[in-house]
């Protein structure tokens, strides 16, 4: 990469609250991407479950079937990640995956506002949520590299601009079900679905204009000749679309129920696949490669910190399924006479965050000042304990609850409020640790290894959460507390013998 200026590139010499005027660029971007995001996210399982009968009718899916698609998109929102982000370094730069990727994210949703002007439910909607996937996976994680790109210097202020954009992005998820929930639930669950296109939209259009600020950041930086990227552009787009078009095949074929499974059984054995071959590639990496001694145990510790992330995720992210679906049947979400949409609640969490970042981050140093810093796995150890606290409290609060007697918004804002603390125990702290942790050269693969884990939570909080077809919401909500907090409880215990596993590195 060339050596620019990138705070002054184009700008004049202004800045972003004193950073580079870049960072301003990819805050509003990100921000946009992620109000389409969690907008969207706010109304799918509701919009899934909505019978097909009412004034905004719905697809009426079961609970079941609704949470495992929810489950299988958020599960390859995050696992093509990996492909986007190798395309982004071999053949495109980061700078065109991020607009390609919005690009594609905006035609996803307006894909699912099609039935609007008279196309198919059903088709436009599986549609839309594949273009999203494939956009999702360019973009999230190339928007991110070019932030670090805009501070070649890296250090401190680095620190500080990644701050900014995680503001942006709890900006945006907090903006989004406001907007997009209201249009959905209270006009046409369509509505809501372009109201998230638009969003993208409006990303895109301030990300051209402000590129000019991003100097050389976010280019291809590769010695290939433009014959070596043309054959590796092939080979991969060719290999990517034949998955594609495998996956299509069998798509099909269980919809015409001549593969005789449930999209619960496909979500299902997926889950299970992608942990076998979790566990076969760090077998693989501790027992049969050339690292040292405490390489091979730091990957001990990621594997560890792995099996963690992904019981975590498999809580937290209930909030878009079972959750959700408890602040629509069984909450009272009438104010002065007027009922908030559902989907309101889903804003609880980046509000806090927001509110909260700054906390922990300033209780981390001060704790650290005073040889008190709590290890990795001890603060794993508490964001799983945090998460399991505020499922005991919601499920407390579903006993509470009929249909015709529903419950105060405040059970899930004190669950919203645990979680979050929980969040910010273990997911910065997770990213973090994963750079310290990495064997020399494997760091791309381990923080791979990261959105796996996140893959895996995804997939399994969907599931989780269709068992509400079975269990009473209370039922449900106190066997997630006591799963995650009894993985809390191991965790703590094995903190000790994990931190010597580390080596010093904290």
């Amino acid at each position: 990469m060339a050596n620019v200026d990138l705070g002054q590139s184009g700008a004049g010499g202004k800045t972003f609250f004193g950073h580079p005027r870049g960072l301003a660029t990819l805050f509003f971007t990100e921000m946009w991407e992620r109000f389409s995001y969690y907008g969207m996210r706010a109304l799918l399982v509701l919009f899934m479950t909505a019978a097909a009968i009412e004034a905004n009718p719905g697809l009426d899916f079961s609970t079941g079937t609704a949470t495992a698609i929810y489950g299988l998109y958020t599960f390859f929102v995050y696992v093509l990640s990996l492909p986007g982000g190798w395309v982004a370094d071999n053949l495109w730069g980061q700078r065109k995956a991020v607009f390609v990727g919005g690009v594609i994210i905006a035609l996803g949703h307006f894909t699912m506002a099609a039935p609007l002007v008279g196309l198919p439910d059903q088709p436009s909607f599986f549609l839309g949520l594949i273009f999203i996937v494939f956009g999702t996976g360019l973009l999230k994680p190339n928007v991110s590299t070019i932030v670090g790109d805009i501070y070649p210097e890296g250090g401190a202020r680095r620190d500080a601009g990644f701050s900014i954009f995680y503001m942006g992005i709890n900006l945006g998820a907090f903006i989004g079900p406001l907007i997009c929930g209201y249009l959905g639930e209270k006009i046409n669950w369509h509505m809501g679905f372009s109201a998230a296109g638009f969003g993208m939209v409006l990303g895109l259009i301030q990300y051209k204009m402000g590129d000019k600020y991003l100097g050389a950041a976010g280019f291809l930086d590769t010695e290939d000749g433009a014959d070596v990227i043309a054959r590796k552009s092939r080979r991969f787009f060719t290999g990517f679309a034949a998955l594609v078009g495998l996956a299509v095949v069998f798509g099909w074929m269980v919809a015409q129920e001549i593969i005789p499974l449930t999209i619960q059984q496909i979500a299902g054995s997926l889950g299970v696949v992608v942990v076998i071959l979790a566990i076969l590639y760090f077998a693989y990496l501790i027992f049969f490669t050339h690292h040292t001694k405490l390489e091979k145990k730091r990957l001990v510790v990621i594997f560890w910190l792995f099996i963690l992330a992904a019981i975590f995720w498999s809580g937290f992210e209930q909030a878009g399924s079972s959750l959700n679906l408890f602040a629509k049947e069984l909450t009272d979400r009438v104010i002065f006479g007027w009922e908030a949409p559902a989907s309101f609640l889903q804003s609880i969490n980046p509000i806090f965050i927001i509110l909260l970042a700054p906390v922990f981050g300033s209780l981390w140093v001060w704790l650290a000042r005073r040889n008190a810093n709590p290890s990795i796995p001890v603060k794993f150890a508490l964001g799983l304990l945090g998460l399991a606290a505020g499922f005991f409290v919601i499920s407390w609060g579903a006993a509470r609850a009929l249909t015709e007697g529903p419950v105060s918004p405040a059970w899930l804002i004190v669950t919203y409020f645990l979680h979050t603390c929980g969040e910010l125990c273990l997911s910065p702290i997770g990213l973090s640790s994963i750079t310290k942790l990495a064997p020399h050269g494997r760091v791309g693969q381990m923080m791979g290894v990261w959105f796996i884990a996140a893959a895996l939570g995804n997939l399994f909080a969907g599931l989780m959460a269709g068992q509400l077809e079975s269990l009473p919401p209370d039922a449900l909500f106190w066997n997630v507390a006591l799963f995650v907090g009894g993985a809390g409880i191991v965790a703590l215990l094995f903190a000790p013998p994990v931190r010597k596993l580390m080596g010093d590195i904290e």
